[in-house]
């Protein structure tokens, strides 16, 4: 590829990833004027591209707000404590660094071979809750992206029953803070090419996340599979947790099922009785048949 070929798309890629967060960002409401965003950094694709992204968004948003990148250096043996201060320091933004041995405590209460994700999880979550409060945060910015969300999804409904993603804006389950994903709609393959676009410094993980047995990469695995066997999937099926129709599930929470009654008038949403294949819908057209 040539250098102006590459260029382009460069900027092609770089413009769609804004969009998509702008897009995010504007629907679910995540940034307001005087918001003060906690931008929560690993040192993987995903954090480094939000930050960026937020930062040029920032240039040209039209409420003014402020970021302050964080980072929780976990002590795990290894760890290049030096990367993200340098590279942070270099774009001039403002950052705080906080040091605890979570690390430690995982792997002298988890027995070794099992997954340590919960626990790390929970731990992990504390420090960000207090350095939140102590940096005066009124928005907690994480990483995840559509694909994320959408394993979150499916690792629910397999092993936990539920009907449930990764929200895009949600408050935090201590009640004190906000927790936004401006990266919601954004898919995993565009960050990877993002990140090589960038050069980001990217720090490699050996945490409970890089474990071999866990649940969540047989997601990733199948979701890749189903991708490549049927590209556009993944985005359809993303589509779908934005499209949801409480009154053809089975949760009498979210619609007044014991309060039905017949009104005589046609509904939009009434029962067919009769589904026809998705696939065949725009190619066979339901028709009204009269029975005698």
């Amino acid at each position: 590829m040539d250098s102006r070929r590459r260029h382009y798309e460069d900027n092609k890629l770089a413009k769609r990833l804004r969009g998509l967060a702008g897009e995010a960002i504007a629907e679910f409401d995540m940034i307001g004027p005087g918001d003060r965003v906690m931008v929560c950094l690993s040192g993987g694709k995903d954090s480094y591209a939000l930050l960026d992204v937020l930062l040029s968004l920032k240039e040209h948003a039209p409420v003014d707000f402020e970021l302050i990148a964080f980072n929780l250096d976990q002590r795990h043996p290894g760890y290049p404590a030096d990367v993200l201060p340098r590279y942070l320091s270099s774009l001039g933004v403002r950052f705080h660094i906080e040091t605890q041995d979570t690390d430690g405590v995982v792997k002298r209460v988890i027995p070794e071979g099992k997954t340590m994700c919960s626990l790390c999880s929970r731990l992990r979550r504390g420090v960000i809750y207090r350095v939140a409060k102590e940096l005066g945060a009124t928005r907690i910015a994480l990483g995840h992206h559509r694909d994320d969300i959408l394993e979150t999804f499916f690792l629910n409904l397999f092993f936990a029953g539920k009907t449930k993603a990764m929200p895009p804006k949600l408050v935090s389950d201590d009640g004190n803070h906000v927790v936004i994903r401006p990266l919601a709609f954004v898919g995993e393959s565009d960050l990877i090419r993002y990140a090589e676009q960038r050069q980001f410094p990217i720090i490699p993980c050996d945490l409970c996340g890089s474990q071999e047995n866990l649940q969540r990469k047989q997601i990733k695995a199948m979701l890749s599979e189903w991708e490549r066997h049927h590209p556009g999937r993944m985005e359809t099926m993303f589509r779908a947790l934005r499209n949801l129709e409480p009154s053809h599930l089975l949760d009498p929470r979210l619609f007044d099922f014991a309060g039905l009654a017949p009104t005589g008038e046609p509904a939009a949403g009434g029962d067919i009785a009769f589904d026809q294949e998705p696939s065949l819908q725009a190619v066979v057209p339901l028709r009204r048949v009269d029975v005698a």
